[in-house]
């Protein structure tokens, strides 16, 4: 244990916070930076580790979910969060919802008793030396973002978070849904047609509908380069079907013409599982756009893998930067971890930090990193964000990422189930291949 190199970890949120755990449970020593209480983010408040900014909630428990198989798998990886939200959970149905401040406090306290952490408070300005990990949020600050930039394969990084709902293809009604590109020019797009009443609907319920809250500091940002389908939409009743909806160039082959107005939908992912609304960017509650994009023809069981969001959220483009297990290209020693590295939602930001953490401890001690592989929610999170794509977004635990299963199962739920038990076989496998 006393010849194990120190890890750098910079950010006590729930990435840092697992990452910093799961280094430690491996005897490595580890300098745990955090800027607070020295620097608060504009969305952060107290001093504690891991704080929940937004909601209590941590999502579903159950195996027919996707984040109830990704807290199972982190069951079994000895996740220092999982077990402070069991410990400091509150009544929500069936969602794993926490106090707080006990949360934090548990968290905290674990981490700062162990003699194995040295943590200090400052903010970071540069890149640390290696072995590092570097989990500072979505609001990482101005001089740690540059220094980042400057990095080999580094682009500009995402200061705001503009991003169309996803939806899972098997949940389409191809009855309805057709395959074209405009103009005969191959069929990419999927394409949900319109009537004029069914536009007329559309619009009147897109228009009148609730929008989520900003923080006050994000209320300042323009989003004109990637403006919401509701502003859109906003400025007259004909905007969308001449903008983003517009019809033109495409035969809809049940009726031999071209719709009133077509929603266009993107393939998202290698696999073909997974589709977004082209130029649907919104600032709608979840809730709302669950109704009201089910309007759309073909959509009216539309399961969604991740909902549209604009809000502010600095992320790396992780394709271009990142390998296996978030580790940086060039320079596997420093890794990457929360939703910096793509990931979106608490528990996703916290797998990040423990997949970060145990494949540098691997590499370090000189074994072979651990391939979570894409059956398991937590290899898949990991694929996403270091796999090619033109219209990389952060992503958050859905079984459209996962990769499909050898034989076909009738019925959702059995799906679902079926998904969820391979993740847990084989974790299990990894967990004993690698001796983690």
């Amino acid at each position: 244990m006393a010849n194990k190199p120190t890890v750098t970890v910079v950010g006590a949120g729930l990435a840092g916070s697992e990452a910093t755990w799961q280094l430690i449970r491996r005897g490595f020593p580890v300098r745990l930076i955090e800027m607070k209480p020295v620097k608060f983010s504009p969305a952060h408040k107290s001093a504690g580790f891991a704080e929940l900014v937004c909601s209590n909630s941590l999502k579903a428990e159950q195996m027919s979910n996707a984040s109830g198989v990704l807290k199972a798998e982190m069951r079994a990886l000895d996740s220092l969060i999982l077990r402070c939200a069991l410990e400091s959970r509150v009544p929500a149905g069936g969602a794993l919802a926490v106090d707080r401040d006990r949360f934090s406090d548990l968290i905290t306290e674990a981490i700062k008793s162990s003699p194995l952490v040295t943590f200090e408070t400052g903010v970071v300005d540069a890149i640390p030396d290696a072995p590092c990990i570097i989990a500072t949020g979505p609001l990482t600050d101005p001089a740690l973002v540059n220094a980042i930039e400057s990095l080999p394969g580094a682009k500009s990084l995402h200061f705001f978070d503009a991003a169309a709902p996803i939806v899972t293809a098997e949940s389409l009604n191809m009855d309805k849904v057709f395959r074209a590109s405009r103009y005969d020019r191959g069929s990419d797009y999927l394409n949900c047609p319109m009537t004029e009443d069914e536009y007329n609907a559309f619009y009147d319920a897109l228009v009148g509908a609730e929008l989520a809250e900003l923080h006050d500091f994000e209320k300042k940002l323009v989003f004109e380069g990637c403006l919401a389908v509701e502003i859109l939409a906003s400025r007259g009743r004909q905007t969308l079907a001449f903008g983003p909806l517009k019809p033109v160039g495409l035969i809809d082959p049940r009726t031999g013409k071209e719709p009133y107005a077509v929603v266009q939908l993107r393939q998202e992912n290698e696999a073909g599982t997974m589709y977004n609304l082209v130029g649907f960017q919104t600032r709608l509650k979840w809730s709302e756009q669950k109704r009201v994009f089910r309007m759309i023809p073909g959509l009216e069981n539309a399961e969604f893998a991740r909902y549209g969001v604009m809000h502010r959220n600095t992320y790396l483009n992780g394709p271009d930067m990142l390998g296996a297990n978030y580790a940086l290209k060039g320079n596997p020693l420093i890794r990457f971890a929360g939703q910096l590295s793509g990931v979106e939602g608490y528990m996703e930001s916290t797998a990040s930090g423990l997949v970060a953490a145990v494949g540098l401890a691997c590499a370090l001690d000189g074994k072979p990193e651990p391939d979570f592989t894409q059956k398991t929610i937590h290899g898949a999170l990991a694929r996403h964000v270091s796999t090619p794509n033109a219209n990389f977004q952060p992503m958050n635990a859905n079984f459209g990422i996962l990769e499909p299963l050898e034989a076909r199962v009738r019925g959702k739920r059995n799906r679902y189930e079926k998904l969820g038990e391979r993740a847990e076989n084989v974790l299990s496998e990894v967990i004993t291949n690698y001796e983690l």
